[in-house]
């Protein structure tokens, strides 16, 4: 491969991401925080840096997968950050799920440096991170999108150049608050199933198979009935990805009620002990249920 690939955050996405680059044939480095996320990656033929700048120094694309504004602007910017050891020329990808603002902050760092940069959040969770079905929402140049596209390509099923950049960031934050106000709703449907003794057998079929069975509702119905409740997304992370949504609505004039209603819930939730628990918990705590119990009844 052409492009020699840095990728930093070897968290619940990362590490699935890091593994399709190395099956798709990239040299690649890579750096995480808690470096024994790294083990495996550096035993399947993966550098691992000692540092975001030490990533960065003899890559000629560099990914990032971190949590938040905040975590991203330390690994780019920080000390030791990768845009001080990025080259002339080199690209930036930021599949973080970061605000509007940060992507176009991060693009002016990156063109100082004589670099450019993709945002290219991603819809899709663990599991698709793993089996290479992620969908890279990009925000940039069309030239630098199309860069882009041979190494996110290894990475998911498609790429989808919504804008200029920060537009990628933005659409990301629109379906996530989306899927947060569904994700609400489903939860305080199944209290009032509960709480009016209807038969959940019974009553779920007709909300999954009718109008409100989004893929979204039906596959958080899926792992209640497995009693699934491994993480795929952190709770405590939609959260944060309302708040960067109804901030950037605030900017165009927007009110989003109801994201700042599925926020108040989501807040409650994390605070009553499920910020670490996987998003689909939220119709647990919405059904009355303490973190770590999964049941129809």
């Amino acid at each position: 491969m052409s492009e020699r690939v840095a990728l930093l955050g070897l968290g619940t996405m990362g590490i699935g991401m890091a593994g399709r680059l190395l099956q798709g044939g990239f040299p690649l480095t890579v750096w995480n925080r808690t470096a024994a996320r790294a083990d495996s990656l550096r035993g399947a033929g993966a550098r691992v840096a000692m540092s975001p700048r030490d990533a960065a120094r003899d890559a000629t694309v560099i990914v990032t997968m971190l949590s938040d504004d905040n975590a991203a602007r330390s690994v780019w910017l920080g000390e030791n950050g990768a845009v001080a050891g990025a080259a002339a020329g080199a690209l930036l990808i930021e599949s973080s799920t970061i605000s509007p603002v940060w992507a176009r902050e991060l693009g002016a760092a990156a063109r100082a440096r004589g670099c450019a940069l993709v945002d290219a959040p991603v819809t899709g969770s663990r599991t698709h991170a793993a089996s290479g079905e992620l969908l890279f929402l990009c925000g940039g140049e069309a030239k630098d999108v199309e860069r882009a596209k041979p190494v996110l390509k290894a990475m998911g099923k498609d790429v989808v150049h919504v804008g200029p950049l920060g537009s990628g960031a933005t659409l990301k934050l629109v379906n996530n608050f989306f899927c947060a106000v569904q994700g609400v709703a489903f939860g305080e449907a199944l209290a009032m199933i509960d709480k009016c003794g209807l038969d959940a057998e019974k009553s779920l079929p007709v909300l999954l198979n009718g109008a409100p069975g989004s893929p979204l509702v039906k596959n958080m119905a899926g792992r209640i009935a497995a009693h699934d409740a491994s993480v795929h997304f952190y709770l405590g992370l939609m959260q944060k990805d309302l708040t960067y949504a109804i901030e950037e609505a605030q900017r165009h004039s927007l009110e989003l009620r109801t994201a700042s209603l599925a926020r108040e819930l989501f807040h409650a939730a994390a605070e009553n002990g499920f910020a670490s628990s996987d998003l689909s918990t939220i119709t647990d705590y919405l059904r009355g249920l303490p973190p770590g119990s999964r049941a129809f009844s």
